[in-house]
């Protein structure tokens, strides 16, 4: 495993929208790897495909109850509402207002191509949405409601 670079604000690679995953191999298995490894490095709870430089759709999160690796997922179900602070591991020290699903199931293949269905609530939720929006090439920044101001982060 290895750490990976972590794109940043102003590289065009986050507003691109990624290609579908149809090889499920060494490489793969890899990517998913390294970005669990980099994710947990940089004290995030979810890492996208963009993120990494890598423009396929595939994500890892982990809101600490172990790593989640989504391949080709797709939102199928969403419930409720939550506006709360949101950042993000490529607008470092940047936080904003968004409004999120309070309960999301998602649609995705795991590193061997295998179909399966899981649901999360309040911050995987959030983490969920936050990551399959970067494999479109939204960013949290999109949809904030406001940004907050350096004074509001300090509190």
């Amino acid at each position: 495993m290895a750490i990976r670079n972590i794109v940043k604000d102003g590289d065009d690679i986050l507003r691109k929208k990624c290609r579908e995953v149809v090889k499920f191999d060494d490489r793969l298995h890899t990517l998913l790897d390294d970005m669990a490894e980099t994710m947990h490095d940089a004290e995030g709870v979810g890492l996208a495909g963009p993120q990494v430089g890598v423009l396929r759709r595939v994500a890892v999160v982990d809101v600490g109850e172990g790593v989640i690796e989504l391949v080709n997922p797709v939102i199928i179900k969403t419930e409720g509402e939550q506006e709360s602070a949101e950042g993000c591991l490529s607008f470092p020290g940047e936080y904003g207002i968004t409004k999120r699903p309070m309960f999301v199931t998602v649609k995705a293949q795991d590193r061997n191509g295998e179909f399966f269905e899981i649901s999360g609530e309040e911050l995987l939720a959030k983490a969920f949405c936050h990551e399959i929006d970067h494999l479109d090439g939204i960013v949290y920044k999109d949809i904030a409601v406001r940004m907050l101001l350096p004074e509001e982060l300090e509190q």
